[in-house]
């Protein structure tokens, strides 16, 4: 049942990133989405770091399908998401999660989208080209997870919420 649970908040989550895909905003070459990092701390706190994961990548391929994404949304996301995910779950302290989500996204994420830029996207690009715009999106992202994830601790929600997942 555990499961089940887990993966329709998932899947609800992958509809919300793809829905508010709309609002990307473009910064050089990449699309940055704050949204997807919103989820992305919401996946990584609630289901842990494998569901982020697989949340992440079906939010990217639906958001690349429908022309909404860039190649670059995988690796950015992704890397992101494991990364929030696993400080989260082997510390339980939600500021580490927000690192693990700017640190994973911003930078290594941002490093990673060297290869997918230059081999896949025939794209001319330094090493520490989407660093800067990935950091922009995923520090608005993560801010705005947190407003919402201390909304839900204010109210009570998050205790609730984090039982009947676990």
């Amino acid at each position: 049942m555990k499961d089940i649970k887990k993966l329709a908040v998932a899947g609800m989550l992958v509809a919300l990133g793809v829905i508010l895909s709309a609002f990307a905003i473009p910064i050089g070459a990449s699309k940055c989405f704050p949204i997807q990092h919103m989820v992305n701390v919401i996946a990584g706190v609630f289901l842990g770091p494998w569901y982020a994961v697989a949340m992440a990548f079906c939010t990217s391929l639906i958001r690349n399908l429908t022309g909404t994404g860039t190649p670059l949304a995988f690796p950015g996301s992704m890397v992101g998401a494991l990364c929030c995910g696993l400080l989260y779950r082997y510390t339980a302290k939600i500021p580490l999660a927000y690192i693990g989500e700017v640190v994973g996204t911003g930078i290594l994420g941002g490093m990673l989208c060297f290869p997918v830029a230059v081999l896949l996207m025939g794209k001319e690009a330094a090493l520490f080209t989407y660093v800067v715009p990935f950091l922009i999106s995923t520090v608005g992202g993560t801010i705005i997870a947190g407003i919402l994830i201390g909304a839900m601790q204010k109210i009570g929600v998050f205790r609730q919420l984090q039982q009947s997942l676990a």
